[in-house]
C-alpha cells in the first residue's frame, strides 16, 4: 500500500482551509476501493499519517524558535540602524540648504532678468490668447442676428438654436461692461423668435402625439434655455379637455355662489373627473418617456398643472360644498376625500410604473453646465426636484424600494390634498356640528314632556340607543378623514354632543312631574297607609325613580362607548407609534402627500400625543383589565376620556333626587310652612312657665312638642316605611355621591364602583362598572340626606322668618327642637346647626345677652335668635 511522501502532504495542507477536507482528500489519494480492503489498512493509513502531521509539528516548532531567537538578536541592531539614518538625513539636509544657496549666489544677474522676463512674456501670451478669443466672439456677434434670421427662414430650427446656444455662452465675455445689455437684449429677442416660429407647430405636434417631433423641439427649446415654455405648452395642450370639463360641469352641491343648478352632486363628477384624468395620466405614461428626460418628475408636474388650472379652484369647490350641506357637510366631504385617495392610489401605480420606462439620452452638445449665466436671464424648472430624487436619478430604476424612494419625492399629491387642509383643522366643529344635527333629529319627534313617567325613562333609553349610535359612527369619519390626526377634536365633539344630550333631559327633569295622573300606588294603599301623599306625589315619586334607572343604564352604555372609544384610540397610538419606527412599513395614509399635509397641519399637536401616549399602553395591561372586568364587579377600565358628558349624567342624576326628595319631603315642608307665623311664639310667661292652684304655684317640668312639630316627626318616622317598598330598586343606589347632604363616612365605606367620581377639571377619575348595593345601606343613605334636607330646610328657611320670640315661645321653640333632635337620631341624622339653635333658643335674656357680647357677628344663628329675642 502506498502513502503520499511526508513533505507532498505537509506541503499540500496549506492549501486547505478546513482540515477535514485535507485528510479525506490525503486518504483518497493515497489509497483506492481496490486498495482498503479492510479497515486494518485504514487504520495504519491514519496512524502514519498522524506520526506524520506529529513530525511537520515539532519541524514547525523548531523553526518557530529559530525565527524568534534571530527577531530578538536583530531588535537591538534595528534601534541602532534607526539612529544612524536619522543622522545621515540631518546632514544631507544641511548639505542640500548648502548647495542651494551656493547655485543661486552663482547665477548672475543677467539669467535672473532673463528668467523674469521669460515669465512676462508667457503672461504676455496667455492675455493675447484670451483676447483673441474675445474678438473672435465679437466678430461671431456682428453676424448673429443675419445667421439666425437667414436659419428661422430656412425652418432650420436646430441650427438656429444651436447658434443661439453659443451666443449664450459667450455672454460671459461681456459681463460688467456697456456692451452686455445690448447684446443681452439681442439674445432675448432672437429666442423669441425661434420660439414664435415653433409654437404653432409645436402645439400641432403635441395634438397629434408626434413623440419623434416633440422630442426634437423639446431638445431645441433646451438649447435656448425655453424649457419651462416648452413644458407650458404641453401641459396646456394636454390638459385642455380635463378643465374644460370641470369648468363647464353643472354641480348640484357645488355650484358657484348664487347659482342654482341641477345636477349631478360634486362627488359623483368628481368619481369620473378622475377617471378621466387617470385615463390621460396612463396615456402620458407611454408620451412622456419620449420626450422628456426626467419622466416621474415630468407626470408629476403635469398632475399639479391640471390641480393649479382648474377654475373654480378645487378649494372653492370644497367650499361651495361645505355651504351647501351645513351641518352635514362632513359627510359629503369625506366621500369626496375618499374618491381623491382611490385616485391617489392609481397615480402612485402609475408613478411606480413610469420610474421603469427608458430614459431617453439629452443633447447636452449645446448646453455647458458649468458655463455661468447673468442671473436676470437664467431659466428655472417648472418643478421642485427633491433631494430624494436628485440621489435617486444615480441608481438604475430596479428595486421596489428604490422606486418607492423615487415616488416619495413627488409633489403631485400634496397639491393634491391641500384643499382638504383647510376642513381638516376645522374637523371638531365640522364634527360637532354633524352630532348636533344628528342629535335634532333624534330628539325632534320627542314626546317626553306628555310622556308619563314610566314612558319619559323609556324614552331617554330609547333616545340614548341612538345617541350612542350616531357616536359611534363618528369614529369611523375621524379615521377616514383626519387619520387618526383628528382624535383630541373627536374627543371635544362626543364630549359635548353627549353632554348636550343629557343636558337636554336635566333640563326638563323639572317638568317631569306635570305629565297625567297614575294610579300606579296610591296614598290609601295597605303597604304605605299613613303617608300623606297624594296621587300627583306617586306619579312624582314613579318618575323621577323610573329616570334614575334610566339614568344608571344610560351611564353604563356610556361605560360600553368609552371602552369602544379607547379601543379606537388605542389602534390610532398603536398606528403612530409603529409608523415612527418605520414609515415606510407603517404608513398612516395611503400616500405621502395626505400624510405630510397632517403631519404639518396643527392637527398634530402636543395634545394629540399626549393623549395617544396615555392611551398606548402594553398590551397585557389591556389584557388584565378585562379579565378583571370578567371576574369581578368593580374593574377600573382607566381615567375617563368624557368628562363633561360623565359630569352631565351625574347633574342629572342629582336633579331626578333632588326633584324626588321635594316630593318625598312635600307634606313635611307644607306642616312647616305655617310654623314661622304661629302664635305659639308670643305665648305669656305665665302660661308656659307655671299654672296656679289655690294660690300655690305649680311648675310646669316640660311642654309638649307642638302639633305641626308632632305631625312633622311622625313623617320622618313614617320615611322607612316607604324606602321597604322600594328596597329592590336599584335607581336609588345610582350616583349617591351626588345626593344633597350626602353622609361622607357612608360614601367612605361603599364599594369604589359604586360611588363613580363626580369628573372636574382638577381631579383624575377612574371609570368603574356599576355595582349592586346592600339595600339597607341605600336606604340609610336617601334617610340621611332626607333628613338633612329636611333640617336645612328648617334652619335656612322656617325658623329665620320667626319675627318676634318671647320667654314662652323660647320655651316651646326648645321642646319642639329637642324632640325632633331625638327623633332624626332614630334615623342617623345630627346636625349642629339644630343643636346650636336649641342651645340658644334655651338662654335666658341675661344669659343671651351676654353670649351676643362675647360672639362676633359671623355666628349666623346666634344673630336669628338675638333678633327674636330683642337681645340686640
Amino acid at each position: 500500500m502506498s502513502f503520499p511522501a511526508t513533505a507532498e502532504a505537509i506541503d499540500s495542507l496549506e492549501e486547505y482551509e478546513d482540515i477535514i477536507a485535507w485528510i479525506n482528500d490525503t486518504l483518497t489519494a493515497s489509497s483506492s476501493e481496490q486498495d482498503l480492503e479492510s479497515l486494518i489498512n485504514l487504520d495504519q493509513q491514519i496512524t502514519q499519517l498522524i506520526a506524520s502531521l506529529d513530525i511537520a509539528c515539532e519541524d514547525t516548532s523548531s523553526q518557530l524558535e529559530r525565527t524568534i531567537d534571530d527577531v530578538s538578536r536583530g531588535i537591538p541592531r534595528l534601534t541602532y540602524d534607526l539612529h544612524f539614518i536619522k543622522d545621515n538625513a540631518l546632514s544631507l539636509q544641511n548639505s542640500l540648504a548648502n548647495v542651494h544657496s551656493s547655485s543661486r549666489a552663482a547665477i548672475p544677474d543677467t539669467t535672473a532678468s532673463a528668467l523674469e522676463q521669460l515669465k512676462r512674456l508667457d503672461t504676455m501670451k496667455g492675455h493675447m490668447e484670451a483676447a483673441r478669443e474675445v474678438l473672435r466672439e465679437a466678430e461671431s456677434w456682428s453676424t448673429l442676428e443675419l445667421e439666425v434670421t437667414s436659419m428661422l427662414t430656412e425652418h432650420n430650427y436646430a441650427k438656429a438654436a444651436s447658434r443661439l446656444s453659443e451666443a449664450n455662452k459667450s455672454m460671459v465675455v461681456f459681463q460688467n461692461t456697456p456692451e452686455y445689455d445690448p447684446r443681452r437684449t439681442l439674445l432675448v429677442n432672437l429666442q423669441n423668435q425661434l420660439e414664435a416660429s415653433l409654437s404653432s407647430a409645436l402645439v400641432a405636434a403635441i395634438n397629434e402625439q408626434n413623440l419623434e417631433t416633440c422630442r426634437s423641439y423639446f431638445d431645441i427649446f433646451n438649447n435656448i434655455q425655453r424649457e419651462v415654455e416648452f413644458r407650458n405648452y404641453y401641459y396646456g395642450s394636454r390638459r385642455a379637455p380635463l378643465t374644460a370639463t370641470w369648468s363647464d360641469a353643472e354641480l348640484l352641491d357645488a355650484a358657484p355662489e348664487g347659482k342654482i343648478v341641477s345636477g349631478q352632486t360634486f362627488s359623483e363628477f368628481l368619481s369620473k373627473f378622475y377617471a378621466s384624468m387617470l385615463a390621460l395620466l396612463n396615456q402620458e405614461c407611454g408620451s412622456i418617456p419620449a420626450i422628456f428626460p426626467d419622466p416621474a418628475h415630468t407626470l408629476s408636474a403635469f398632475i399639479s398643472s391640471i390641480l393649479s388650472s382648474l377654475q373654480p379652484t378645487f378649494s372653492q369647490r370644497l367650499s361651495s360644498l361645505s355651504s351647501y350641506y351645513s351641518d352635514l357637510a362632513l359627510k359629503e366631504l369625506i366621500a369626496v376625500y375618499r374618491v381623491t385617495e382611490e385616485f391617489a392610489v392609481g397615480v402612485v401605480k402609475l408613478m411606480e410604473k413610469i420610474q421603469y420606462s427608458t430614459v431617453p439620452p439629452v443633447n447636452t452638445s449645446s448646453s455647458d453646465p458649468a458655463t455661468p449665466t447673468h442671473p436676470s436671464h437664467s431659466r428655472k424648472r417648472s418643478m421642485r426636484m427633491s433631494i430624494s430624487f436628485r440621489s435617486g436619478m444615480n441608481r438604475t430604476n430596479s428595486g421596489g424600494q428604490k422606486i418607492s424612494s423615487l415616488v416619495d419625492g413627488l409633489d403631485w399629491d400634496q397639491e393634491l390634498f391641500h384643499p382638504f387642509l383647510e376642513f381638516q383643522v376645522d374637523y371638531s366643529s365640522l364634527e360637532r356640528r354633524f352630532l348636533d344635527h344628528a342629535l335634532r333629529d333624534i330628539v325632534s319627534n320627542d314626546t317626553r314632556q306628555k310622556a308619563s313617567g314610566s314612558d319619559q325613562a323609556r324614552i331617554f333609553r330609547e333616545r340614548a340607543v341612538d345617541i350612542f349610535s350616531a357616536a359611534e359612527e363618528s369614529l369611523a369619519r375621524c379615521s377616514a378623514f383626519t387619520h387618526g390626526y383628528g382624535s383630541v377634536s373627536l374627543l371635544q365633539a362626543l364630549d359635548g354632543f353627549l353632554k348636550s344630550f343629557v343636558d337636554m333631559w336635566t333640563a326638563d327633569v323639572s317638568f317631569a312631574s306635570l305629565g297625567p295622573h297614575s294610579t300606579l300606588q296610591e296614598a290609601g294603599s295597605e303597604d304605605l297607609s299613613g303617608l300623606d301623599y297624594t296621587s300627583q306625589d306617586w306619579q312624582n315619586i314613579q318618575t323621577m325613580l323610573h329616570l334614575l334607572g334610566s339614568a344608571r343604564s344610560v351611564y353604563e352604555r356610556m361605560n360600553s362607548f368609552e371602552v369602544k372609544l379607547r379601543s379606537n384610540l388605542a389602534n390610532t397610538a398603536s398606528t403612530f407609534r409603529l409608523h415612527r419606527g418605520d414609515p415606510t412599513s407603517f404608513p398612516i395614509a395611503d400616500t405621502k402627500g395626505a400624510e405630510q399635509i397632517l403631519e404639518q397641519s396643527s392637527l398634530n399637536s402636543a395634545d394629540l400625543h399626549a393623549l395617544l401616549d396615555k392611551i398606548d399602553v402594553d398590551p397585557s395591561h389591556i389584557r388584565d383589565n378585562f379579565s378583571r372586568q370578567q371576574g369581578t364587579a368593580s374593574s377600573t377600565l382607566g381615567e375617563p376620556l368624557l368628562t363633561d358628558a360623565r359630569s352631565a349624567m351625574f347633574d342629572f342624576a342629582k336633579a331626578c333626587q333632588i326633584s324626588l326628595q321635594d316630593t318625598i319631603l312635600s307634606p313635611l315642608r307644607q306642616q312647616l310652612a305655617s310654623y314661622a307665623i304661629s302664635s305659639i311664639w308670643v305665648i305669656t310667661t305665665e302660661e308656659s312657665r307655671n299654672t296656679t292652684f289655690n294660690d300655690l304655684q305649680v311648675p310646669t317640668f316640660s311642654l309638649s312638642p307642638s302639633e305641626i312639630f308632632q305631625r312633622v316627626t311622625e313623617g320622618l318616622l313614617n320615611l322607612p316605611r316607604l324606602f321597604e317598598v322600594y328596597a329592590d330598586d336599584d335607581a336609588l343606589s345610582f350616583s349617591l355621591q351626588t345626593l344633597p347632604y350626602a353622609d361622607p363616612e357612608l360614601l367612605k365605606n361603599l364599594p369604589a364602583a359604586s360611588v363613580p367620581d363626580i369628573p372636574t377639571h382638577s381631579r383624575r377619575h377612574s371609570v368603574t362598572k356599576s355595582v349592586t348595593l346592600d339595600p339597607e345601606v341605600v336606604s340609610t343613605a336617601w334617610l340621611s340626606s332626607l333628613g338633612q334636607s329636611l333640617l336645612a330646610h328648617l334652619t335656612t328657611e322656617v325658623l329665620p322668618r320667626i319675627n318676634k320670640l318671647n320667654s314662652g315661645g323660647a320655651a316651646q321653640l326648645a321642646s319642639d327642637l329637642g324632640y325632633l333632635s331625638n327623633v332624626i337620631r332614630v334615623i342617623n341624622v345630627e346636625s349642629e346647626e339644630l343643636e346650636q339653635w336649641k342651645e340658644y333658643v334655651e338662654l335666658n335674656d341675661d344669659a343671651g345677652k351676654a353670649k351676643v357680647d362675647t360672639k362676633n357677628d359671623e355666628d349666623r344663628v346666634l344673630n336669628h335668635v338675638a333678633r327674636m329675642r330683642g337681645w340686640r
